[in-house]
């Protein structure tokens, strides 16, 4: 599983002109699955996000969590995280989770999320427009 984590003012998802999850002050996250992931990283990758201190403090420290600034999280799907670019100029997916497999993690992840923070989502394989004001920028990589 890997995670695309960027800090926002404010993030927008659209499906053909239409709003389908915003959020204000919080997390951008693009999420994909591999064929090895299982429910225990599913929820091990949620409390992570939900956890990761990347706002700052009083100090100016990055020392708080989403939770703590009672901030929400704008998930969405997005398989071209495990695509492969060593080789020639297309990228292959074959690690990739297929769509089914894909989508059924996505939307447990989700749940799981849940339990710690306010979650939008986009649209499991739509065309997705996303507008994102990063913080920062803060921009994380998380794998497990």
């Amino acid at each position: 599983m890997r995670v695309t984590c960027q800090r926002v003012e404010k993030a927008v998802c659209r499906v053909e002109g239409v709003n389908v999850g915003s959020i204000g002050k919080g997390l951008l996250i693009f999420v994909g699955f591999s064929l090895e992931d299982e429910d225990e990283k599913l929820k091990a990758m949620a409390k992570k996000i939900a956890h990761a201190r990347l706002f700052e403090d009083e100090m100016g420290k990055m020392n708080l969590s989403v939770m703590e600034i009672k901030g929400s999280v704008l998930s969405i799907s997005q398989f071209t995280l495990y695509g492969d670019t060593r080789k020639g100029n297309r990228p292959s997916y074959d690690k990739a989770a297929k769509a089914e497999v894909a989508k059924d993690y996505y939307e447990r992840f989700n749940v799981y999320l849940k339990e710690w923070i306010p979650v939008e989502t986009g649209v499991f394989q739509a065309d997705m427009k996303i507008e994102a004001h990063n913080d920062g920028p803060v921009t994380l990589w998380y794998e497990n």
